[in-house]
């Protein structure tokens, strides 16, 4: 098997016993990028040579010593709304078409310190705002499973690079399903951890309460090694969690046995595809051959997620991205006459329409004689959600559910109706709301070939539950490591 086809712990173990050398293992997966990149536009700022000569002299320095840890020496890449000190930090917008940050958002130090290899920003939706990675402006990324369908976003391009062997593991931001979904739709694996667990500093905002990141990996067993990795306090960012670390690697193999599992027929309605609810039955009848018990919970709020996470966001991006305004970095306009003409058209011509629409939205909620209307009013719905979950949680360890009602949709398929974008987010988007963890693996393939996730829902910090359960399936079921057909090819 290529270097480029194993799992990060796979290339982890031949480091350590020396069968490879770092600089064997980042040319692997350069050529690899060489090859299909041009196919998929994962990447949007490609530092390979910086890559390799980090490389080269980690294995001069590997020489006179062993591996630190299990990250040392593995490429990796990172969405492009994480600062990045020197190397450009666009979020996909022709906003910060020349914006280089002068600080390194906290998960980039982190992964630097465990001397990870960062190959390249992956494309992403401008700012975050999407299901399908085509409102950056610079480019549409494409589906390595199908080159005519969308790999999801927000986090379309991290997903990508690891699902076409482009990146070991990735790092992607969720604020409404933007890690889980694209994971679905290119058939790896993709967490959403807690709210906090993970540092936002040095992320760019789009909705402060619901921003988390989270890695994308070809297996369960990788997402936890990287996880040990990005979570922990950081005082830099006053929403981070202060507690203790955690190794989720530790009882990752301990198998479901009388795990209470719950499936809740709200998330089983009107529009799920039929192939996807068929793997996900499939999936509760592996759980219970395997130990688990399942069980029916029921949720009252959950109808008005969908709702409250479109305005709730949208508001708090109207705020964060209110900075934007030609003035101190970033897009300026060429031509104005006075200060709000500036203001006007540089945020007119340097936004693209999808983030122009929520931030009139956002305004519109957010302005007088309507904030309780609207913003008030969903932060309301936004606690009888968080309090559905604490009573489903008590009755279960985990939620399975479908990460998306559909597998991947055509490029341009739905760009002109908003709202029926809107709509793949229906399953994911609660998570955020609730700050809770949630995981999407693969569970199967449909008639076209195309990959179905399944997603895994836990209690706040219950990682570990969710990882274990997530590992069990994926080592039983036989959906490790999916191969998509362009990675193969390549």
């Amino acid at each position: 098997m290529a270097l480029t086809k194993k799992t990060l712990h796979e290339i982890s173990d031949l480091l350590n016993k020396k069968e490879v050398t770092v600089q064997e293992v980042t040319q692997s997966v350069i050529d690899q990028i060489d090859a299909v990149e041009n196919k998929t536009q994962a990447y949007l700022k490609l530092e390979t040579e910086q890559a390799l000569e980090t490389a080269r002299t980690l294995d001069e320095t590997l020489k006179s010593r062993d591996r630190k840890n299990v990250l040392e020496g593995i490429p990796y890449g990172l969405k492009d709304n994480m600062c990045t000190k020197g190397i450009l930090t666009t979020c996909a917008s022709k906003m910060l078409y020349n914006f280089i940050p002068p600080y390194d958002a906290h998960v980039y130090e982190r992964l630097m310190v465990d001397g990870g290899i960062l190959l390249g920003k992956t494309n992403m939706d401008e700012f975050a705002m999407g299901s399908s990675t085509e409102n950056s402006a610079y480019q549409v990324t494409k589906n390595p499973w199908d080159l005519s369908k969308v790999p999801g976003g927000s986090s379309g391009g991290s997903a990508v690079a690891v699902a076409a062997d482009m990146a070991y593991f990735s790092l992607g931001s969720d604020t409404g399903g933007s890690i889980r979904q694209p994971a679905s739709f290119c058939g790896v694996v993709g967490l959403k951890p807690t709210y906090g667990l993970v540092s936002r500093y040095g992320l760019v905002a789009f909705a402060s309460s619901l921003d988390q990141i989270g890695p994308f990996t070809k297996d369960v067993e990788d997402c936890a090694l990287v996880l040990n990795a990005i979570a922990g306090h950081d005082k830099k960012d006053s929403t981070s969690l202060n507690i203790d670390k955690k190794d989720y690697t530790v009882g990752l193999k301990d198998g479901v046995k009388g795990m209470k599992i719950g499936v809740a027929k709200a998330f089983f309605g009107q529009g799920l595809l039929p192939e996807v609810r068929q793997k996900l039955e499939e999936a509760i009848a592996l759980y219970k051959e395997m130990g688990a018990e399942i069980v029916d919970v029921s949720f009252e709020y959950l109808d008005y997620a969908l709702s409250a996470y479109y305005m709730i966001s949208s508001a708090e991006a109207s705020s964060n991205l209110a900075r934007y305004d030609g003035i101190r970095y970033g897009f300026r306009a060429e031509e104005f006459d006075g200060l709000v003409d500036l203001y006007r058209k540089t945020r007119s011509q340097g936004f693209g329409s999808e983030v122009k629409r929520r931030i009139m939205l956002g305004t519109y909620a957010l302005s007088s004689g309507y904030y309780d209307a609207y913003y008030k009013k969903a932060m309301q719905v936004r606690t009888l959600i968080k309090t559905d979950f604490d009573e489903v949680f008590k009755n279960c360890d985990v939620l399975l559910t479908p990460t998306s009602p559909t597998t991947a949709f055509g490029i341009g398929e739905k760009t002109s109706n908003p709202l029926e974008m809107y709509l793949s987010d229906i399953y994911t988007v609660p998570v955020n709301i609730a700050g809770i963890p949630g995981i999407s693996i693969p569970c199967g393939l449909d008639q076209q070939g195309l990959p179905i996730g399944m997603q895994l829902l836990g209690s706040v910090l219950s990682e570990e539950k969710l990882l274990q359960a997530a590992w069990a399936f994926e080592n039983e079921s036989g959906y490790k490591n999916m191969k998509a057909p362009l990675g193969e090819e390549a």
